[in-house]
């Protein structure tokens, strides 16, 4: 899956935003909200599942491609994890919406299931090279330092949101947090 044009890319952060801010808008409340016509907004997303599915997709390959971006597979995962928490943050629009409307039936999309799944599988595989490297603990299995991993992202994602959490320390928090713990 590719990602849209930088034009699409700034709405699509823009719409994401606007739905987890006002969940109940209209299209047409939607559309005034990130400054674009209501014509222009159906142009793109005639529903508001279409958009939210739209929005799901998208934030979806852009998981993909900061995974991408950070060489997930080859480089040095103390290297890359802070590139990668870097890279995500980039998205917080997308990771907030994601946050949001995450509902387990997403993935009764086949398309969405896989792309989701092969996502899961990538970081469960950069976890399970930081352990054979020496870099995560063995005790704990690379599927929950994934889990554990998305758990914090998410849960200072929405922190900032809600404005309990300054933007400049999601990502030293994040890795202080996930490299080593919260013990004294």
């Amino acid at each position: 899956m590719t990602v849209s044009a930088p034009d699409d890319n700034r709405l699509l952060a823009a719409l994401a935003l606007a739905l987890v801010q006002k969940p109940r808008a209209s299209l047409q409340e939607l559309a005034k909200l990130v400054g674009i016509s209501k014509a222009t907004l159906y142009r793109f997303c005639r529903t508001r599942e279409e958009l939210i599915d739209r929005l799901m997709a998208h934030g979806t390959a852009l998981l993909h491609a900061t995974a991408d971006l950070v060489e997930i597979e080859e480089g040095s995962p103390i290297q890359v994890l802070p590139k990668l928490i870097a890279a995500q943050l980039e998205h917080r629009e997308l990771m907030a919406f994601m946050i949001y409307y995450w509902r387990p039936d997403a993935l009764d999309n086949p398309a969405q299931a896989a792309q989701w799944d092969e996502f899961t599988h990538r970081m469960d595989a950069f976890f399970l090279r930081g352990q054979r490297e020496g870099v995560f603990r063995i005790d704990i299995s690379a599927a929950a330092l994934s889990e554990a991993f998305g758990g914090l992202f998410c849960g200072l994602v929405d922190a900032e949101r809600n404005g309990r959490v300054a933007r400049a320390s999601i990502a030293p928090t994040l890795e202080a947090l996930f490299l080593k713990g919260a013990s004294a």
